[in-house]
């Protein structure tokens, strides 16, 4: 039985779609979020998408932020971000806008965020019974990173790609500045770095759907360049000064 989205009265709840090219997905996916979250507030970023993503999104009506052209998908999210922050919404739920992820799961991935039991939720497809397969390419780079997420940040990350998440207001405004959200990737690089800031991050049971949309990222040269560029930024994360935690600013 599918669940609605808990309710938080008094509270405002953001859920984000960063998109590209999502213009085939969205309208199953508007369905699935009407008939689960009703009355939350929606945003799709448009990350320069050459199809009718944002038509398709308004149509649904969704509100529509546009980048002029492709960042990638953390410069996406992290628009989201600023814009959540900017509204004042006091808890943000990222998914994908391919139907990777199940609204049905909405509630419970954000349940913790709203007991105050952590800032920031992880959707794992790991921790539940699933039928879910990845490719072998995809498995090694997930087991690789959630080693490395794991022993850095000291808790057990199971799927550290997972772009299925919830966040409270301090995670909000800490995503929000521009000098640390990862523009490329924000995986486990991102995981580290907010453990690093004292943020309190909790992997949740959730459903995850294979995507139909094909993903070059999984194959051929392009997960060789998406495991240098991860490397790459957990180098950095680890190299720079420790950031302030969020409520000592």
């Amino acid at each position: 039985m599918k669940s609605s989205a808990p309710n938080t009265p008094g509270k405002r709840v953001l859920l984000l779609l960063p998109a590209y090219n999502e213009a085939a997905y969205l309208p199953e996916l508007c369905r699935e979020l009407k008939a689960n979250c009703p009355g939350v507030d929606v945003v799709a970023v448009d990350d320069g998408s050459s199809d009718a993503t944002s038509a398709v999104a308004r149509e649904n009506g969704l509100k529509v932020l546009r980048h002029p052209f492709n960042l990638g998908d953390g410069a996406a999210r992290h628009t989201g971000y600023i814009y959540a922050m900017r509204k004042g919404y006091d808890f943000v739920v990222q998914l994908d806008a391919d139907g990777q992820h199940d609204p049905a799961d909405i509630a419970a991935l954000l349940r913790p965020v709203l007991d105050g039991e952590a800032d920031l939720t992880i959707g794992s497809r790991f921790l539940k019974n699933a039928d879910y397969r990845p490719t072998a390419a995809k498995r090694v780079g997930m087991a690789l990173f959630n080693a490395l997420a794991s022993l850095l940040t000291g808790l057990r990350i199971t799927d550290s790609t997972s772009g299925f998440r919830a966040a409270n207001r301090k995670v909000i405004e800490f995503y929000s500045l521009p000098e640390f959200y990862p523009t490329s990737y924000p995986d486990a690089d991102l995981i580290i770095l907010s453990h690093a800031a004292g943020l309190r991050i909790r992997e949740v049971p959730v459903s995850m759907r294979h995507s139909r949309k094909p993903l070059p990222l999984h194959h051929g040269m392009a997960a060789f360049y998406y495991v240098f560029k991860m490397f790459l930024s957990i180098s950095v994360t680890l190299l720079r000064a420790k950031p302030a935690r969020p409520e000592e600013k």
